[in-house]
């Protein structure tokens, strides 16, 4: 064998073996079977925001969907309350989701997200329903990010390759009326690393609110951000009132001060203050974004990966934001919300509660294939109920 003859044996080696690869991820899989298993774990110290009580019974639902290939998407949906909830999404999941996907072609979310959408239209694609559906959309994102060896978001035409993030962390506790367990709580955050926390606002009163949030800014210094939270607890005029506090005292958003469904509520506060407007979390689907943007009702878009409807909804939800000009931002953080927020070029932030590994407060792209959704065999085990 001569020099060339060598050289072009030694290259169709590597070239065989592309096409192996590439004929392998065009043979069609299908679905074969859907597992779900019930988590539940111990109530721990209780904390709150304005209408909310957290740190109870909580639990959530492990997704596996099964497909021909061996390879298996996972997903998981949690529950921060109400003890009832995940039993009623496994439900669903196992007796209306599971007859849809079976025989499917994962290759095809948004036909499968029609199926479902039919399936599920007597009792509605909202609430709960939309907690199953996201799950399933999920759990098929991470089959396909498998199937081709590679990381969600750059299936989805990555942006960027690290996101800023935030911490969770100004909630209110009990026993804390000097305020020095939620100053702990901040000041724990900026030796992390942070640059931005968030806080919770409105459950007591207007002057507890301002004494919060000076605490909050003294504690993270000049040049950090402070975003507040007011979880739906006030009406227009209130909202409106303290609003104009939080902004002179120099506050980055304020985050959901009406009840969802106050979409012309959303759009005068928007249009008497300056600082962000930021809600989202509790609208299912891009239809209920697209009336809170055509009215002009937020600054920055806050889809929950529950509510919003996963990722196919998810990414739909952040373009219709573009268009419109608003920044996204994350309800919630972990891999599924990076994945996305790493293929929208308008995504500002991910909301934590303790990332662990970041540079200069951002937190870096995931590099294993799929959605990095997995839970743990020992978490499983821990928690599984039934």
């Amino acid at each position: 064998m001569n020099r060339r003859q060598l050289l072009c044996s030694a290259a169709a080696v590597p070239a065989a073996a592309a096409l192996s690869a590439a004929a392998a991820q065009q043979k069609q899989i299908r679905i074969t079977g859907l597992e779900t298993d019930l988590l539940k774990r111990p109530a721990g110290t209780p904390y709150y925001d304005a209408i909310h009580a957290f740190g109870g019974e909580n639990g959530s639902v492990v997704l596996r969907i099964r497909t021909d290939a061996g390879i298996t998407g996972w997903a998981h949906s949690s529950f921060g309350m109400i003890p009832g909830g995940p039993k009623v999404v496994q439900t669903i999941l196992e007796q209306e989701v599971k007859p849809v996907l079976l025989g499917k072609d994962p290759a095809f979310p948004r036909r499968i997200r029609a199926g479902l959408w039919q399936a599920l239209e007597y009792q509605g694609v909202g609430g709960v329903a939309q907690f199953a559906i996201a799950a399933a959309d999920i759990a098929i994102w991470d089959i396909l990010g498998k199937s081709a060896g590679l990381p969600v978001y750059k299936m989805l035409g990555a942006f960027r390759e690290r996101i800023p993030v935030y911490s969770m962390c100004g909630w209110y506790y009990d026993n804390d009326d000097d305020l020095s367990k939620f100053k702990r709580q901040i000041a724990a955050a900026m030796e992390q690393g942070y640059h931005a926390v968030k806080m919770k606002v409105g459950r007591y009163s207007l002057d507890d609110d301002a004494r919060r949030i000076r605490l909050a800014l003294d504690t993270v210094g000049k040049g950090k951000r402070v975003m507040v939270d007011a979880n739906q607890v006030f009406n227009r005029n209130e909202a409106l009132r303290r609003g104009r506090v939080y902004q002179e005292m120099g506050c980055f958003w304020y985050e959901e001060p009406l009840p969802p469904q106050d979409m012309e509520g959303f759009t005068l506060l928007a249009q008497s203050l300056d600082m962000r407007i930021a809600t989202g979390e509790n609208l299912n689907t891009k239809y209920a974004f697209a009336d809170l943007i055509a009215r002009k009702g937020a600054d920055v878009v806050q889809p929950d990966n529950r509510r919003a409807g996963g990722v196919t909804e998810w990414m739909e939800i952040a373009a219709l934001a573009d268009a419109a000009g608003l920044e996204v931002a994350s309800h919630g953080g972990g891999a599924t919300n990076l994945n996305m927020l790493l293929a929208m070029p308008n995504a500002i932030y991910m909301e934590t509660s303790g990332a662990q590994k970041m540079v200069n407060s951002e937190v870096a792209a995931p590099e294993e294939p799929g959605m990095s959704s997995e839970v743990s065999e020992a978490e499983i085990r821990r928690y599984k109920v039934g």
